[in-house]
């Protein structure tokens, strides 16, 4: 088998996929793609090209030690025993938290815990699900930003920024890590944006909040005007700004039975939706009309609900409103923003009817559990039966290559819509 995508062939090694167990054999199941003009299938003639928005690297233990200041070392994120030998999770912004081994993975979540080791063998992975390019985020690193002390922050950051491009750089068509940046620490964040711009990134990853941490209305937060020097510079550099599930606060905030459902759902995706509105409800946008901005890993089918909600606001409480706005909220999500998903057949349901095609972002989410590697083709078959050969070539990849400049490879030209992305990322 061979992926031929950027500049020719390229031959991988076919990885072993058992079959799936119990737990994972719904993952295979599709109503089939009778009348699809283009496949989301690997080995498919005519395939799609596909982006996923939201991928995670898999970080050595020393990728933050090895980088950072020796004064902030016995700061980082780890392990720690007690005097009983029991294991907790030490990270400043979290509540210390019990390590309670299960154990060990196997079959297909052994699987997809130990891909994507590599750059090369993560683009064979990917090629396995019909992914020719992806967007980076940390793994272990998401922690970055789980401190109040922003000077920490920024370091951790900086450090991450240094081993994802020693990493990736060589792969940066393709591979697509964004840089982290600690807005709290403004003059060193705008220092920050600028040296990654320059080194060849193609987006950044801001927290859901500028300072970690439970709200507290004296915190300082995106829709302030103190942040605007750092939209100026987002602004001078053009790149895109995503904000990841989970880097706001502790997402592990619910105790005992059911926690790991009402973590997920609650207090990692939801609070996703609040820097969307910070920016859109603020004035952000409209004074940088070229900022692009999204969530990554929070769903869409919220989206169109946030926006009718923004407007609701709006024009019900004009009376207390600030500032004016020339165009409504949602006005501004849809003009430069977007949001990633890996299955959401209600956001999907929702795309055409609120017009949202060219705001939604296809994801993978790999290596993750929650994501839909090495069956893809088949979460798409289930989820966007319903819409047409355009609407599909947008949402699985075509976004995703217009906001993070991504080139297209000749062997998806041909297209209008892939044509006249890549005509647009080449300018």
């Amino acid at each position: 088998m061979s992926y031929e995508g950027y500049g020719g062939d390229m031959s991988f090694v076919q990885r072993t996929i058992p079959s799936p167990d119990v737990n994972n054999a719904w993952r295979t199941e599709t109503p089939g793609h009778d009348g699809w003009l283009r496949l989301a299938r690997p080995d498919a003639e005519d395939k799609f090209f596909m982006v996923s928005a939201d991928g995670h690297v898999q970080e050595p233990r020393s990728f933050l030690s090895d980088r950072i200041a020796a004064e902030y070392r016995d700061r980082l994120p780890g392990v720690v025993v007690d005097a009983k030998g029991e294991q907790y999770q030490k990270t400043e912004g979290f509540r210390q938290a019990k390590l309670n081994w299960v154990k060990p993975l196997e079959g297909h979540e052994a699987l997809r815990h130990q891909s994507g080791r590599t750059p090369e063998d993560r683009i064979n992975d990917l090629a396995l699900d019909g992914c020719d390019a992806e967007i980076l985020f940390p793994n272990k690193g998401l922690t970055i930003w789980a401190t109040p002390d922003a000077q920490f922050s920024h370091a951790m950051c900086k450090a991450y920024n240094e081993w994802v491009w020693e990493e990736f750089a060589d792969h940066n068509d393709r591979l697509v890590p964004m840089a982290c940046i600690a807005p709290a620490a403004l003059d060193e964040a705008i220092v920050e944006i600028q040296r990654c711009a320059d080194l060849g990134f193609k987006g950044l990853s801001l927290p859901c909040k500028p300072v970690f941490g439970p709200p507290d209305v004296d915190d300082p937060n995106y829709n302030l005007r103190e942040f605007e020097p750092l939209w100026d510079c987002i602004d001078e550099v053009d790149l895109p700004i995503t904000f990841h599930v989970s880097t706001g606060r502790d997402p592990r905030t619910a105790r005992s039975q059911g926690g790991a459902v009402i973590n997920y759902t609650v207090h990692s995706l939801a609070p996703t939706m609040e820097p969307l509105v910070n920016i859109c409800a603020s004035g952000v946008a409209e004074r940088h009309p070229n900022l692009r901005f999204g969530a990554i890993e929070a769903g869409i089918g919220w989206v169109a609900w946030m926006l009718e909600a923004m407007d609701e606001a709006y024009l019900k409480h004009h009376m207390w409103v600030r500032p004016k706005l020339e165009l409504l909220p949602s006005q501004y999500f849809r003009r430069q923003g977007f949001s990633s998903f890996q299955e959401d057949r209600p956001g999907l349901d929702l795309v055409r009817e609120h017009d949202l095609v060219d705001n939604f972002l296809w994801a993978s989410d790999f290596p993750h559990h929650e994501g839909s590697w090495p069956y893809s083709a088949q979460a798409i078959e289930r989820t966007m039966g319903h819409l047409d050969d355009g609407d599909r070539a947008k949402i699985l990849g075509l976004n995703s290559a217009r906001v993070f400049r991504i080139p297209v490879p000749k062997r998806y030209r041909g297209h209008p819509d892939a044509d006249a992305v890549a005509h647009e990322v080449e300018r």
